[in-house]
C-alpha cells in the first residue's frame, strides 16, 4: 500500500461516522470496516451459507439477510461460536479491507474501525487518530440513538478496548464529548492539514 493511511477508531457512541464524513468533505477516501463487515455476510454470500449451517436457518431473515441481533445475543454469550465467527469473517474483511486501501485514489486515506486496536488493524496504518470521550458520553448517545438498554449499552463497552487503552495507542487524540459540530469541524480542518504534509513527504 502506497497510501498513507490513518486509522481511525473510538468507542461505541464516540462520533466515529460523524468525524469521518467530516474528512471524506475534503475528498478524502473512507474505507469503513463496519462496511467491509457486512458486504462479506451480504445475502447468498459464502460467509452467509457458512453462518447458516454453523448457527442454524432461523439465524438468517425471510428476506435473506443476516439476523444481526440475534447473531450478536449468540456470541455475546458464547465465547466458542465468537471465536468460530471471528475465525471465519477476521480474514475475509482484512482482506477486503487491504483492498480498498490499496485502491483509494486521494492523498492519504482514512480507515475507520472500532475494533482498529484490538483486531491488530493498526498494523495497517500509519497514524492512529482516537475519537475520545467519556463512557457517560458514549451510555447517554448510544441508548438514545440505538434504543439501548444502560445495560446493553455496557456489555458493548466492556467488550471494546478500554478509554485508557485507546489513548494509549492513540498519535492523535480528538475529544469529541462536548463538542459542536463547528468545533469538531475545525479539529478536523486542521489534523487534515497535518496529514496532507505527512502524506507527501517522500
Amino acid at each position: 500500500m502506497s497510501h498513507y493511511i490513518v486509522g481511525l477508531t473510538g468507542g461505541i457512541g464516540s462520533g466515529k461516522t460523524t468525524i469521518a464524513n467530516m474528512f471524506a468533505e475534503h475528498n478524502i477516501a473512507i474505507v469503513d470496516a463496519d462496511i467491509v463487515a457486512r458486504d462479506v455476510v451480504a445475502i447468498g454470500s459464502p460467509a452467509l451459507i457458512q453462518i447458516s449451517e454453523h448457527f442454524g436457518k432461523h439465524f438468517i431473515q425471510a428476506n435473506g439477510q443476516l439476523d444481526r441481533a440475534l447473531l450478536r445475543k449468540q456470541i455475546f454469550s458464547n465465547d466458542n461460536d465468537k471465536l468460530w465467527l471471528n475465525n471465519l469473517l477476521h480474514p475475509l474483511i482484512r482482506q477486503q479491507i487491504v483492498k480498498q486501501l490499496k485502491d483509494a485514489q486521494s492523498p492519504y486515506c482514512l480507515l475507520v474501525a472500532p475494533l482498529l486496536i484490538e483486531n491488530s488493524l493498526t498494523k495497517l496504518v500509519n497514524r492512529t487518530l482516537v475519537i475520545d470521550v467519556t463512557m457517560q458520553t458514549q451510555i447517554d448517545r448510544t441508548t438514545i440513538r440505538d434504543n439501548n438498554s444502560i445495560e446493553q449499552v455496557q456489555a458493548i463497552i466492556d467488550s471494546q478496548a478500554s478509554r485508557e487503552v485507546k489513548r494509549a495507542h492513540a498519535d492523535d487524540l480528538l475529544n469529541n464529548d462536548s463538542n459542536t459540530l463547528e468545533a469538531a469541524r475545525d479539529m478536523v480542518n486542521k489534523l487534515h492539514q497535518q496529514y496532507l504534509t505527512k502524506a507527501v513527504k517522500p
